[in-house]
């Protein structure tokens, strides 16, 4: 079983800020997404900066599209992406048309979707799905529970290389022991975090702790 990735979320509304949080844990985590609000706030030059700046990371553009994905697609890609997001209601040509255009394309579950939807971006080769726990259900003070889990080993069983995300913070890790989620998404666990630099590492650690090196 692979070792989970560990994914920071800049979920920020100006390049400035972003770029001052990546610059403390970049080296630490494995992927770094230009999280949506900051995809529509600073575009092509969040992702190129991001891209100059790491050049040997993984670069998620979240743009959740749900038209023109070749438009998108290709737009990302020019400014340095390797991921893009679409979003789950999106038709299978649009989804088609993006991955023309970057290396891999993921499905961001929101809302209602079926194990059939689920079937069908396998069948055109989609092979990452994004899992969130519901922020409405996170607000409500509901937590990671086995309904959660049981839908990501569902979607690990169908194929897919699945990545989890929504509230994370290093004690929930441990419930997915066993499973081999392909990546951890966390936003604020980090860059909220008192020291974002120790927040980061004590992921990466507790990662290392339940899946080994």
């Amino acid at each position: 079983m692979s070792k989970p990735k560990l994914q920071i979320a800049l979920d920020h509304n100006d390049l400035e800020h972003a770029l001052a949080d990546i610059m403390k844990v970049g080296e630490i985590v494995d992927i770094i997404e230009v999280g949506t609000i900051l995809c529509l706030q600073e575009g092509h030059k969040a992702i190129s900066c991001i891209r100059s700046m790491f050049p040997e990371k993984t670069v998620v553009a979240d743009t959740k599209c749900a038209d023109a994905g070749g438009t998108v697609a290709k737009n990302v890609a020019d400014a340095g992406a390797d991921f893009m997001t679409v979003i789950c209601c999106a038709t299978i040509p649009t989804m088609q048309a993006a991955q023309k255009e970057v290396k891999e394309l993921q499905v961001e579950l929101y809302g209602d979707w079926t194990y059939e939807q689920a079937a069908a971006w396998r069948e055109i080769g989609i092979k990452q799905a994004i899992y969130h726990q519901s922020r409405d259900a996170l607000l409500s003070g509901e937590t990671w529970g086995e309904k959660d889990l049981s839908k990501v080993q569902k979607l690990i069983e169908m194929g897919f290389n699945v990545s989890v995300t929504g509230g994370l913070d290093v004690d929930t890790l441990k419930l997915f022991e066993g499973m081999p989620v392909y990546t951890f998404i966390t936003g604020r666990g980090i860059t909220a975090a008192p020291d974002p630099v120790k927040a980061a590492q004590d992921f990466k650690d507790e990662i290392t702790r339940i899946w080994g090196q």
